[in-house]
């Protein structure tokens, strides 16, 4: 990518995917920013998270508080259900928050055309995920369609990581210098730090680190 006083604004999460995506718009871009959502989710930990590791990189992070989805409930990140670690007759799991990705995303448009940047950019992953519609390719180019036809404004939706297995994403990670900051990430879908080990989020991780051959380091602050 060619970039000049370019801007772009990074939807973290401080989770591992949109850490990887923060040191690699760092080293595409000439200003970053990045967007937090409080959205009522259960384990504020993200949140420190998120915080940790834009201060670890150097950027400003905005937090937005959108508690719908606490209200809407029906799920295991906003409600009080049990994260399930399968799902049930090839039904979502119990973790998706539907149309979580979607605002947030459109929200970031919106945050993105005040201040006249044109580059979202988002760790959603077609390869290795969680089973989660909203992390498809189709899905983020029918939305960048909507958002510049609602807006007349045209923002481009990056996606790094789409086509990425979970290894191939941490030694992604190693090249663009991420791993210092991974330390701080948060991926637990029971809040627990250390990680608890058994969710799926956390089992993911854990197989894209031993199949790249690299200790986490997450793992490694948290023994």
């Amino acid at each position: 990518m060619s970039s000049s006083k370019s801007s772009a604004i990074v939807v973290l999460s401080g989770g591992q995917d949109s850490t990887t995506c923060l040191y690699w718009a760092i080293k595409n871009y000439d200003s970053i920013e990045t967007l937090t959502f409080d959205y009522g989710q259960r384990h504020r930990v993200e949140l420190d998270a998120a915080t940790k590791v834009a201060e670890i990189a150097g950027v400003r992070n905005e937090i937005l508080p959108i508690n719908t989805f606490e209200k809407l409930g029906g799920n295991s990140l906003t409600g009080s259900a049990d994260v399930e670690s399968s799902t049930v007759d090839r039904q979502l799991p119990n973790t998706f928050v539907p149309g979580r990705n979607l605002i947030f995303l459109t929200f970031a448009a919106a945050f993105a055309y005040q201040r006249g940047i044109k580059d979202i950019i988002t760790g959603v992953c077609q390869t290795d995920y969680s089973g989660y519609p909203d992390c498809r390719q189709n899905t983020i180019e029918a939305l960048q369609v909507a958002v510049n036809l609602g807006m007349e404004y045209q923002v481009k939706i990056q996606t790094p990581l789409m086509w990425m297995t979970k290894a191939e994403t941490v030694h992604f990670a190693k090249k663009v210098g991420a791993l210092e900051a991974l330390a701080w990430s948060h991926t637990c879908y029971n809040g627990k730090v250390p990680p608890c080990g058994e969710c799926p989020a956390c089992g993911l991780r854990a197989k894209g680190f031993d199949e790249a051959g690299i200790k986490d380091p997450l793992i490694e602050r948290t023994k």
